[in-house]
């Protein structure tokens, strides 16, 4: 055996991050590698060198050997700096990359270095009777395999849970093992809840008259879409905010089956990922005020103030704003500044080029706003009429003359009553004519 095949065989007996089956595709490590970066190395962080040590581990494999080296001695000096010692048992993975590292880029006398610095610890700090890892080692490759693979989770569990044992008194083991083990079991808890969907689905398929079953079954077809769509959220949320990312048919789902709050919170969190990004500020802006109408109670004005500011920015960004969004714009200014809510109305009311259907939408709703901010009934019935009596078929037109229905029979005037009779009799003399042509 040459001396190249002995030293590689001593290298892969070796426990070190080359040697755990840490394989990703370069899409997860470089998703691993920002991770990392935002857990943050600041002074205290108790996992630090291990930090270190599976960035330069990523970072040999996306390509970076020298890149790796630095990362590879910097935990060397993490470890010592934390530890306030220039040696110990926490050295062992360290000293394994290291010894790897050199061989890699054929420095094979300081691989073989880092070899002798490896059986030197091994002696003076040697594993547990009846235990194969030292529980330092344990302890890294456990936290190492929760970091770079969901599906070794339950292997890392066990490992920390070794350690643990063999080393109880250290508490940042411990806290790790409870996080891993809550992450673990809501793995469980998914399978298990799936399970117990796909029986309850099989017993109402068997039992079709149970409504019992049937009823608990919605229930958990409930339960499943809401715990679906929070995973949904926050895979859309990673991506580019545009027309086809979904954010906006989530907000709908939102909005009609969970809550209405959680779609607001959603559409905060795309915001502050995505800041400048129009499309983000449109959905937000929309969802901020279906929330704000639909509260019962007077809604916070700090909360009115951030839908404005949105609503404004969103006009700004889009030259060629609807006449929906500067609507949307008027009625939340109608809650804390009236006089401006006024402005928006007439400015569009003068405005050149709207089509019939979009008089007919703005007539509608400047109507609501005369009624039940301006409280002008009378201007307001008029402005009903002017929607209703604009031949487009459409629910502003409808709901027009509903409120016209309505207005008749409980207005006291009877000038405008009789006005408002006759000005629905001649309209529906006009909706039937078409049929009467036809016969």
């Amino acid at each position: 055996m040459s001396s190249t095949e002995t030293l590689e065989s001593k290298l892969k007996a070796l426990q070190s991050h080359f040697a755990w089956d840490l394989e990703a595709s370069r899409q997860n490590l470089i998703h691993l590698r920002n991770i990392l970066q935002d857990i943050g190395t600041e002074e205290g962080n108790l996992w630090l060198g291990h930090i270190y040590n599976l960035q330069g581990f990523i970072q040999y494999k996306l390509g970076s050997t020298e890149e790796a080296l630095k990362l590879f001695n910097q935990a060397t000096e993490t470890f010592k700096q934390m530890k306030n010692t220039d040696e110990g048992p926490w050295l062992m993975v360290n000293f394994g990359n290291l010894a790897w590292m050199h061989h890699l880029i054929d420095e094979e006398e300081k691989s073989q270095d880092y070899l002798s610095k490896i059986d030197a610890l091994m002696r003076k700090y040697p594993a547990p009777p009846e235990e194969e890892l030292h529980p330092e080692v344990c302890a890294e490759k456990a936290w190492t395999l929760m970091k770079f693979d969901k599906e070794k989770k339950l292997q890392a569990a066990e490992l920390f849970k070794k350690a643990i044992q063999m080393q109880p008194d250290t508490l940042e083991w411990q806290s790790i093992s409870a996080i891993l083990s809550a992450q673990n079991l809501e793995e469980n808890i998914k399978k298990l809840y799936a399970d117990r969907l796909e029986e309850m689905r099989s017993a109402k398929e068997r039992d079709p008259d149970n409504l019992c079953v049937a009823a608990l079954y919605l229930q958990a077809q409930a339960d499943s879409i809401k715990h679906e769509a929070r995973e949904l959220a926050e895979r859309i949320l990673e991506r580019p905010m545009n027309n086809y990312c979904g954010i906006v048919p989530l907000l709908d789902l939102y909005t009609k089956h969970i809550s209405v709050d959680e779609a607001v919170e959603i559409a905060k969190e795309a915001l502050r990922r995505h800041p400048d990004s129009r499309y983000t500020k449109r959905s937000a802006a929309k969802y901020y005020t279906r929330k704000i109408f639909a509260q019962r109670s007077n809604p916070d004005p700090r909360r009115i103030d951030e839908a404005i500011s949105l609503w404004e920015e969103v006009i700004k960004a889009y030259p060629e704003s609807s006449l929906e969004e500067k609507m949307c714009l008027a009625d939340l200014y109608a809650k804390v500044d009236i006089e401006k809510a006024d402005q928006i109305y007439k400015e569009l009311l003068e405005q050149d080029g709207l089509d019939p259907a979009g008089k007919q939408l703005l007539y509608n709703r400047y109507a609501k706003h005369l009624y039940f901010i301006r409280d002008e009934s009378k201007s307001s019935t008029e402005y009903h009429m002017k929607a209703a009596e604009i031949k487009e078929e459409s629910k502003y037109r409808q709901n027009s003359i509903t409120e016209l229905e309505k207005t008749s029979g409980r207005n006291k005037d009877p000038e405008m009553c009789g006005k408002i009779k006759e000005f629905l009799t001649n309209l529906k003399a006009e909706l039937s004519e078409p049929t009467l042509n036809q016969e």
